[in-house]
């Protein structure tokens, strides 16, 4: 598998998550009952899987080869990607505020912003970003995808990426 086809396939997997997230959001908006730590753990798979790996394995190694290859730093997709990243944690951030003040209306609205935002960014990576990625690293595509699993080892831990799916599935069985 290509590198630019393993982001993509841990795009899949957001995503899902992102639909669970809405769900468990209309839910805490009106009142209706959610299971305890649910809205927490839905937020430590796009902390943890999403961020920490996912977009560590762009930030470390897919967005400096693109850097190193000619697109600029600053201004291009890269910079905009980046930014995008710095966007969704601050959303990460204000849902778990939302979650210590109780307050279900303030997590709803961080929740669908994030999930607007990670849903646009996912369609640029995978329409416009790793297009390019497959055109300009073609030759270090084994690198990249072996770096991509050093790193996932490193930030998950052996059966680290299983737990994650593992979560997703049981958290969309409960609210999708």
């Amino acid at each position: 598998m290509r590198a630019t086809e393993l982001l993509m396939e841990e795009h899949r997997a957001i995503e899902r998550m992102l639909d669970v997230l809405e769900a468990l959001a209309e839910r805490l908006a009106t009142g209706q009952g959610v299971e305890t730590g649910d809205p927490e753990r839905a937020l430590d798979f796009l902390s943890g899987f999403a961020d920490k790996c996912h977009h560590a394995k762009e930030e470390g190694r897919l967005f400096p080869a693109l850097v190193a290859a000619g697109l600029p730093q600053e201004g291009g997709p890269v910079g905009v990607m980046l930014a995008e990243h710095v966007q969704g944690r601050g959303y990460i951030a204000a849902m778990r505020q939302a979650l210590v003040a109780g307050d279900g209306v303030a997590f709803a609205q961080a929740a669908h912003a994030y999930a607007e935002l990670l849903r646009q960014h996912i369609l640029k990576e995978d329409y416009i970003l790793y297009p390019m990625a497959e055109a300009r690293l073609q030759a270090q595509d084994d690198t990249l995808v072996a770096a991509y699993e050093a790193l996932e080892e490193e930030v998950t831990g052996p059966g680290g990426h299983e737990a994650y799916h593992r979560l997703l599935e049981e958290l969309a069985e409960r609210y999708l």
